[in-house]
């Protein structure tokens, strides 16, 4: 083999490997905000939620109930979860937040019926102290009991 045959069979053997290298890593930049079809980390004991999460299939926001369709935290929001269209309250999540509001590693929510009642019985993280003035405040104003989701949490930020 010739020396320039050579370095072209090295310069195609390169550009493959760094083809095989480009397919194994994301190109699309990190969503950090609630938007619809954005992956949520369930954070409770719910039976559905443990279920999808085992499996690897993060529930996925549908639609978000605010003015904005973005989600901020205390937003409640509409999620597909294993085939079903549950509720969900944002807990927590990885967008820049207001100062003295945490930022999270994930975006979490925790369950809830139609009435606001949670479906698990505890919530696994910490929770943002913020959040008990904002649903006090949605529990005044909308009438759905969200100050239970607040009752199961075992810790604060």
């Amino acid at each position: 083999m010739s020396l320039t045959n050579y370095s072209k069979f090295i310069n195609l053997v390169t550009m493959n490997l760094r083809i095989q290298q480009q397919s194994y890593l994301h190109t699309s930049p990190v969503c950090c905000e609630i938007r619809k079809l954005a992956r949520l980390r369930v954070v409770d004991n719910s039976e559905i939620g443990k279920r999808a999460m085992a499996e690897g299939r993060p529930p996925r926001c549908i639609h978000v109930y605010n003015k904005k369709s973005v989600g901020k935290i205390g937003d409640k929001v509409l999620v597909a979860i294993k085939g079903q269209m549950k509720k969900g309250i944002l807990v927590g999540l990885k967008q820049d937040q207001l100062p003295k509001v945490p930022k999270f590693d994930s975006n979490n929510i925790v369950l809830i019926d139609d009435n606001g009642t949670p479906i698990g019985t505890r919530i696994h993280v910490p929770i943002p102290t913020i959040l008990r003035t904002i649903l006090k405040e949605k529990t005044q104003s909308k009438g759905a009991d969200y100050t239970k989701v607040l009752a199961i949490a075992s810790r604060f930020v």
